[in-house]
């Protein structure tokens, strides 16, 4: 009998982070007796007075939000890394301890509260992406900023504690450990091959068509052959492009058009505010040249089989290695099936 991975439990290998996803397809045929969650309400206002990211208001810690018409960032009130951190190591037997510093920014998409990305206009995210872009810049050329991670929870099941369209930066000293693993894999991919792995990754993709959910001149959307959440997303530049700085406006306009389109397909999937966690990975800000990186964007979602149901990283996952139910051929299919026009705007 030979192994089908439409069946049978396997394990897929992730080339980005040297670690392995065990698939169990045969459970999607399980029931369901477990926990559901609450969906997110579908109406929100253009704007809420007791919101602190939305224009004109006093956010928690006193200072005033200006009357912004457009994408706006400030340093985050509660930021996570502090610039006046000593950077002193304590080392006690096996306890290594390392004091590490930054800047937290806090990015507002739009200054209508209602809106999330997929409803916002292609030019609007592309205004997302223009300060996207001027933050990696600005704060990476700072003396000690070694990487810049910009990311956005979307969702009170993601841990979001505002509804107002908005993402984070974090930029700091240290290169956080997903992004070591990813160098370290692109890096002996590229001293190996002098190619991008993702690139080629990319191409493998493309030949088989069997994960793409879709796709333009310059970018292409599709389920990774490792995911290892249930409808994760990869955004991926056609060209070998080392970070979101090294755009050309054309390249932008497309990436904004991804941004959409994934976002899209998610709503419309459960007819849902769609939950997630989304990231770029880029090439680190340290002064090296980092010809390997290959720069592109993952979406995390947590919703497996409902807007209600969703996906719980525990027991086996936690103790041994990530696992996931639906198959990437699976979940690829059920979203490029999806229309491209978010449900709430259908006629």
């Amino acid at each position: 009998m030979k192994l089908d991975i439409n069946e049978h439990p396997h394990r897929r290998y992730n080339i980005l982070n040297d670690e392995w996803v065990l698939v169990s397809p045969h459970r999607t045929k399980r029931p369901w007796q477990g926990k559901q969650e609450k969906t997110a309400p579908a109406d929100r206002p253009t704007y809420d007075a007791g919101c602190y990211l939305c224009p004109g208001n006093v956010r928690a810690n006193g200072d005033s939000n200006p009357n912004y018409n457009t994408v706006y960032s400030f340093k985050n009130d509660f930021s996570a890394l502090l610039t006046d951190t000593p950077s002193d190591e304590i080392n006690e037997g096996l306890l290594r301890t390392k004091g590490d510093n930054g800047i937290c920014k806090v990015i507002c998409f739009s200054p209508d509260h209602s809106l999330t990305l997929p409803l916002m206009q292609v030019r609007s995210i592309e205004d997302v992406i223009g300060i996207w872009q001027k933050e990696y810049h600005e704060l990476g050329d700072i003396e000690g900023i070694n990487y810049v991670q910009i990311f956005e929870n979307k969702g009170a099941l993601m841990g979001c504690s505002n509804p107002h369209p908005h993402g984070q930066i974090w930029s700091q000293n240290s290169i956080p450990q997903e992004v070591v693993k990813k160098s370290k894999q692109q890096l002996s991919y590229w001293n190996e091959n002098k190619r991008s792995l993702l690139g080629d990754y990319l191409k493998q993709e493309q030949q088989m068509d069997k994960r793409l959910i879709w796709q333009n001149e310059h970018f292409a959307a599709l389920v990774p052959y490792w995911a290892v959440w249930p409808y994760e997303v990869m955004i991926i530049p056609k060209r070998h492009v080392r970070s979101i700085a090294d755009l050309t406006e054309i390249e932008k306009t497309g990436f904004a058009k991804a941004i959409k389109i994934v976002t899209t397909k998610y709503d419309n999937l459960f007819e849902t505010s769609f939950p997630y966690s989304a990231g770029i990975h880029q090439a680190p800000t340290d002064g090296k040249a980092h010809h390997e990186w290959h720069f592109h964007m993952v979406f995390y979602p947590p919703l497996l089989r409902s807007a209600t149901i969703k996906k719980f990283m525990v027991g086996y996952e936690l103790l041994a290695n990530p696992q996931r139910d639906i198959t990437a051929e699976q979940a690829a299919g059920t979203l490029e099936g999806l229309s491209e026009v978010h449900y709430c705007q259908r006629k």
